[in-house]
């Protein structure tokens, strides 16, 4: 199985230039835990905003979230793979290393994301 079977395509991204309150606010909307920070120009990275960075930024920051840009405190690059790899060299990257989401490119564009869960989901699936 290959990244492309379980990633998701719905992938929702944020100026880096946004303050980090609209970043949350893209998320409630949205009911998404990140959100993919697009470049800022064709040579940048795509970065990963979490809701575990927005509260550690709240929590640094004092609650003040509307001073700071997405682009301070976001991870970029963020790790990504591309979307003919198989789904255990993925499975494997995460948990040699503890990252929950990996951005999916096709020619340093963004394509989609994977996570943990849907890893996971995809192997109950098998099991039933």
């Amino acid at each position: 199985m290959l990244v492309k079977d379980i990633m998701v395509t719905r992938v929702i991204t944020v100026s880096p230039f946004a303050k980090v309150r609209e970043a949350l606010s893209l998320m409630k909307r949205h009911k998404v835990k990140c959100l993919v920070v697009d470049k800022a120009n064709e040579h940048d990275a795509y970065g990963l905003i979490t809701y575990s960075t927005i509260i550690k930024t709240i929590v640094a920051e004092s609650g003040d979230i509307d001073l700071i840009n997405v682009y301070d405190v976001c991870a970029k690059p963020a790790i990504a793979v591309g979307q003919d790899l198989a789904i255990k060299h993925v499975a494997r990257l995460m948990t040699s290393y503890g990252f929950n989401r990996i951005l999916v490119l096709d020619n340093n564009n963004l394509v989609g994301l994977i996570t943990i869960t849907d890893i996971i989901d995809t192997i109950l699936d098998m099991v039933e």
